[in-house]
């Protein structure tokens, strides 16, 4: 893979009922593209993909490739720890004509040994529909469950045909230095603030959240391979709250609407001094 190029990790709108706002979904979604970046991944982390469910994910595709997203643009997240429902997801999108897939790795026991991950993982890539291809997903923060290197490299020389990326969410500039530098597997950078430096050493393009509000910044950041200060001073504002309130946050104050603001249970909306420091760092800005 020569070139990825930047993919936004859209947000999830919900109505005041709870439900997936569609229309919003998919009007977003367009203005992205529009807007110059390659792709959209839906129900990754920033999507909240872990809280919601099947037949939801199965009418959210269906309403994006009828607004008129090429499947060629659309990228899955896969969240599950039991192989079946995993599959389950990546059959949905394969049904619907995606074929590439983010691959969050089993998330619900810790402290397992790499060879468990690696068999986790073949049994996902031997069993799967043969046109899906994958993006491994480092992202321990979140999932607990970390890819380290070596496992990476065992990963993808054992299924070529299978892993497309890895997507590095790490926050280690030493990690992401070291899938760059093994030649072996494409890398996308999840840290919008590590993105310039990795697209000098060859990394192939990202999938992340400031995509959202910044469309236009993030293709050209990674195009120019020069650091947008601006925007890595915003990326540390909201990284230093709950990340997921502070994007939904920001989306609902500039469009005025309620729907991007609200998250699905266990996640709350920030309060008190978090929801005031995002407010003032982001107030008067246009986010374009």
């Amino acid at each position: 893979m020569a070139h990825f190029g930047i993919s936004a990790a859209l947000l999830t709108p919900f109505g005041a009922d709870g439900s997936i706002n569609l229309s919003l979904f998919c009007t977003h979604a367009r203005d992205l593209l529009k807007r110059g970046i390659e792709g959209v991944t839906a129900f990754g982390t920033t999507g909240e993909g872990a809280s919601i469910g099947l037949k939801e994910r199965a009418a959210a595709i269906s309403a994006l490739l009828a607004s008129g997203i090429s499947a060629s643009k659309i990228t899955l997240g896969v969240s599950s720890s039991a192989l079946d429902d995993a599959l389950a997801q990546i059959q949905q999108g394969i049904d619907a004509g995606i074929t590439d897939f983010l691959l969050l790795p089993p998330f619900y026991f810790k402290c397992v040994e790499e060879d468990g991950l690696f068999d986790w993982h073949a049994r996902l890539f031997n069993a799967a529909d043969h046109r899906a291809r994958f993006i491994l997903y480092h992202i321990p923060q979140v999932s607990h469950a970390p890819l380290p290197v070596d496992l990476v490299m065992r990963l993808s020389a054992g299924f070529p045909e299978r892993i497309m990326a890895i997507k590095d969410s790490s926050g280690s500039w030493d990690n992401t230095r070291a899938l760059i530098e093994s030649g072996q597997i494409p890398v996308l950078v999840g840290d919008e603030r590590l993105l310039h430096k990795a697209a000098a050493l060859g990394a192939v393009g990202s999938i992340c959240g400031m995509a959202n509000l910044y469309p236009e910044r993030m293709a050209r950041l990674f195009e120019t391979q020069n650091e947008d200060q601006a925007l890595s001073a915003e990326v540390a504002h909201i990284v230093s709250v709950p990340v997921i309130p502070a994007l939904k946050l920001i989306s609902s104050q500039r469009s005025d609407n309620a729907d991007w603001a609200r998250l699905r249970p266990p996640l709350k909306p920030l309060r008190g001094e978090a929801r005031a420091a995002i407010l003032s760092a982001f107030a008067g800005k246009v986010l374009a």
